[in-house]
């Protein structure tokens, strides 16, 4: 299975909120955003501060998809 952060890009835009605005409001590194970028594991501790301030659930920025990786989505 291989991790796929699309409906965060989507969810963002609805919010018309930049990727370095939600990192920054969520106290997430850079690398943390990098990662989500390149659709790699992030550890829930950091899925949870994203869906705090973007008053969410995990399953409304992250999908879980069959394969062993996934095209990361321009940004």
């Amino acid at each position: 299975m291989a991790v796929t952060y699309d409906k965060l890009w989507k969810l963002l835009q609805e919010k018309n909120m930049k990727k370095i605005e939600m990192q920054r409001k969520a106290g997430i590194s850079g690398n943390i955003l990098a990662r989500m970028g390149r659709n790699e594991y992030i550890s829930m501790e950091s899925v949870e501060k994203i869906c705090c301030v973007l008053h969410c659930g995990a399953d409304d920025i992250l999908d879980f998809v069959n394969g062993d990786s996934v095209e990361s989505e321009d940004q």
